[in-house]
């Protein structure tokens, strides 16, 4: 199956499966891949997928539509192709053509490699989980450079259908959110957890006061509202 890696500035975002035979994007709702950004056009792209093989192709958009930093009017994606639409990438992976792309123990490479200054994380996209029934996402990245903390995080939701669930935040990386309306990542380091604004005109709310664009360090029993959700953060026993 053919599928998209949504990140913005190495952030991981969303993994989208192309499985239509046309896949919109661009600024509005009505697209199917909708990045609220004024540098994106209304209709900006769209990928077309013929007999397997897939086409982006630029929409006549005001920016301009980057593979692998060359503007492009119809390009045919080969695997890690990477699609720019000013700061958000699509990286573009066709696990059948990954079949023929072995390394040299015989085994697949399907590794995103996302670096900062002060780690380097390997890691694989897990499914996208539901909470509360609110559309609220969580996209969970594993690594193996990250030191153990003595205690582990974890959130449990305070509202909605779900209320009382817990996710156990024992992953490099958990993005909360939805694509296109808010969007949040919450960090483990090895000095503890932190959460930063993504994506979406409105923050998250910690306490009941704005998170701001800044790294936020989460405290023991932070209250954190997003997407219409709230989360209680706590520490306990790993």
């Amino acid at each position: 199956m053919a599928r998209l890696i949504f990140s913005l500035e190495n952030r991981v975002l969303n993994e989208i499966q192309l499985n239509k035979a046309r896949t919109a994007i661009g600024r509005r709702p009505t697209n199917d891949i909708q990045i609220d950004n004024l540098a994106i056009s209304g209709e900006h792209a769209a990928i077309l997928n013929k007999s397997n093989e897939f086409y982006i192709e630029d929409l006549d958009s005001t920016n301009g539509t980057e593979v692998n930093g060359d503007l492009v009017k119809s390009h045919l994606l080969q695997t890690d192709d990477v699609i720019t639409f000013g700061k958000y990438q699509l990286k573009f992976i066709n696990d059948t053509k990954l079949t023929y792309q072995t390394n040299a123990d015989g085994s697949f490479e399907k590794t995103i490699m996302i670096r900062s200054p002060k780690e380097k994380i390997s890691s694989k996209i897990s499914n996208n989980t539901e909470i509360a029934g609110t559309n609220l996402q969580v996209n969970e990245i594993t690594s193996e450079e990250i030191s153990p903390l003595s205690e582990i995080g974890k959130i449990q939701v305070l509202n909605g259908s779900n209320v009382g669930r817990e996710l156990i935040l024992n992953k490099a990386l958990t993005t909360l959110g939805k694509v296109g309306i808010q969007v949040a990542v919450i960090t483990k380091r090895p000095n503890g957890y932190f959460i930063t604004h993504v994506e979406g005109k409105v923050f998250p709310v910690i306490n009941g006061v704005a998170s701001g664009a800044q790294t936020l360090a989460l405290n023991n029993h932070d209250v954190i509202e997003l997407a219409g959700v709230k989360m209680e953060f706590y520490l306990g026993k790993l």
